[in-house]
């Protein structure tokens, strides 16, 4: 079978960290927040918080005025940050800032080509790794459009992670092995973020297949909403990733006049607890 390439270079902070957690036999836990919701000094503490519950990945939503992948959850997380006039420059910053005392959780930016084209393919990506960022997934840069800013990305560190969806044909997975880097995406459902039902054994079926055409970690996201759903995909994958929950929550916490930091920490215990019952079995 086809699998990904075994090209020479120095490991990415990230690659380093999903191999030492594979080699612990430990989950991953990739959790999303949008970057200036409700604002960037919060999405700075939040950053912290994340780590300090246990999370393996971050991935920084680079707000979008047309986050078209996304649920409205997502939607309304990355209006409130647009209005506020965040951009991608505040969101390379918001991890410079970060770096200062966190070197070692990695963090993948997720959003939309049109921020990246503007900036200019080549400033993106030397300006994100000069910051700290340690991925990116581009929804709308399909990988067959992307070979040359996923080559370039690469040889400057910077992983560039694809999706794949339930609607994938295997030739497109085999595709997408070639390009990709870091980890790979699996989207549990067909339509947009925090949309439908999971169906844990249809994903089990999906993932055993994509793993005969690569061996980079596969993690799963779209539809994981507690701890039940978290281990039982976790149980076929080698990490969740959870994002419309945790806007939920911030979301909440802000509107009612609470910490979304303290709301955050007590709900993904649950969640790190579930996944690591997994690895002690």
């Amino acid at each position: 079978m086809l699998k990904d390439r075994k090209d020479m270079h120095t490991p990415t902070r990230l690659e380093k960290k999903l191999a030492q957690n594979r080699t612990a036999q430990r989950k991953n836990l990739v959790t999303f927040i949008t970057a200036g919701d409700p604002d960037l000094a919060t999405s700075e503490v939040l950053m912290h918080t994340l780590v300090a519950s246990g999370v393996d990945v971050i991935e920084l939503g680079v707000p979008f005025s047309d986050p078209m992948a996304d649920g409205p959850v997502i939607q309304r997380a990355s209006e409130r940050a647009v209005a506020q006039g965040v951009g991608v420059r505040d969101v390379l910053a918001l991890v410079k800032k970060f770096r200062t005392r966190n070197t070692d959780t990695p963090v993948v930016l997720m959003g939309y080509a049109n921020p990246i084209e503007h900036m200019g393919q080549d400033a993106f990506i030397q300006e994100a790794v000069a910051v700290g960022v340690d991925g990116v997934l581009v929804v709308d840069y399909p990988p067959e459009e992307s070979i040359e800013f996923a080559q370039k990305s690469r040889a400057a560190g910077l992983n560039v992670i694809y999706l794949v969806a339930p609607t994938t044909t295997t030739e497109r997975m085999q595709a997408t092995a070639k390009v990709a880097s870091g980890f790979i995406y699996y989207v549990s459902l067909k339509g947009v973020t925090g949309a439908g039902t999971l169906d844990v054994s249809d994903v089990s079926q999906k993932v055993g297949v994509l793993r005969q055409y690569t061996d980079l970690p596969i993690h799963v996201g779209f539809g994981i909403s507690d701890a039940t759903s978290a281990q039982a995909v976790a149980k076929t994958a080698d990490g969740v990733v959870i994002g419309s929950k945790l806007i939920t929550i911030i979301e909440s916490a802000v509107a009612n006049g609470r910490d979304p930091n303290i709301a955050l920490s007590a709900w993904l215990s649950d969640i790190r607890t579930a996944l690591d019952e997994i690895s002690a079995a």
